[in-house]
């Protein structure tokens, strides 16, 4: 497979706000680009395409970005969809963090017409989707990943393969089980420190200086202090993310009694009017449940 790099036309499909991110930085490293996405949203040098299957006709490589793995069956086998316009030898990057189990059958449906699908799924946020510095856990075929190594290196900043279709769901599972997890454990110590008489923004700060340091600590603690609620990274989000990584540790037979308990508490969040603000505002949650 030749490498895929400037002037070789590409799509993106999804613009939100990691979408519209990527896709302008793919714009800042010289590649032709056309775009669509379920709401209009235009994006300077770009070619609006009226479908997902019209973005991706004439193009080498396309990416999308989209919440949750029935949108990214959609925009990909449904009327319209990338499916209908990819051709035989292009490489598809899908950077939505979805199910590990249906990425392997997505897969397996594009490579009976000749096309690659690699899963990638982001860490960074959307200062890292802005900034070009994005983390890419990348599932799929070796040769569709070696080809692609431009069109990587123009939205992330380290860049690994793990192995085969679904490998970039499994570490991004574990990448989101890990920062609940802490984000867990980093609110409950400090609302007992709060309540203790305590001030959290000194407790933070000291243990910032030894081996309790984290970015959840530095960031997440931070937002939730400082009661910056607007997402960001939706509470919402978080919690289809904690179910899919339940989804994989009981397909592997993991014991798993802290992801149990972040996800029960994340249940519980957004339940209610906080599902759609940022996923600090667990540390809310926590410290209502602390009063009495």
């Amino acid at each position: 497979m030749n490498p895929i790099e400037p002037p070789a036309r590409l799509a993106f499909v999804g613009l939100g706000v990691m979408g519209h991110a990527m896709a302008a930085n793919l714009l800042k490293a010289g590649f032709p680009l056309a775009v669509h996405s379920r709401t209009r949203k235009d994006l300077p040098g770009a070619d609006w395409a009226n479908s997902a299957a019209a973005a991706a006709r004439g193009a080498a490589c396309i990416g999308l970005c989209v919440p949750d793995t029935p949108d990214v069956e959609r925009v990909l086998f449904g009327a319209g969809g990338i499916a209908e316009g990819a051709a035989p030898g292009s490489v598809v990057i899908d950077f939505s963090t979805i199910s590990a189990a249906a990425t392997q059958g997505f897969a397996q449906r594009l490579a009976a017409q000749g096309v690659t699908l690699l899963d990638s799924p982001v860490s960074g946020g959307p200062q890292g989707a802005i900034d070009g510095t994005l983390t890419c856990m990348v599932g799929g075929d070796e040769a569709g990943f070696a080809a692609t190594r431009a069109v990587f290196a123009a939205v992330g900043q380290t860049i690994t393969r793990l192995g085969g279709p679904g490998a970039g769901q499994v570490c991004k599972a574990a990448n989101q089980l890990m920062i609940a997890g802490t984000m867990h454990a980093v609110f409950e110590a400090l609302v007992m420190g709060r309540k203790a008489g305590l001030d959290p923004r000194v407790m933070r700060q000291a243990l910032l200086g030894g081996s309790a340091q984290s970015a959840v600590l530095a960031n997440h603690a931070l937002r939730w202090m400082d009661e910056r609620f607007t997402p960001g990274f939706r509470a919402e989000l978080m919690l289809k993310d904690l179910r899919l990584a339940a989804e994989t540790l009981a397909g592997q037979g993991v014991y798993s009694p802290v992801a149990a308990a972040t996800r029960a508490t994340m249940e519980e969040v957004c339940a209610g009017d906080d599902a759609k603000r940022d996923v600090v505002v667990l540390g809310e949650a926590i410290a209502r449940r602390s009063e009495g």
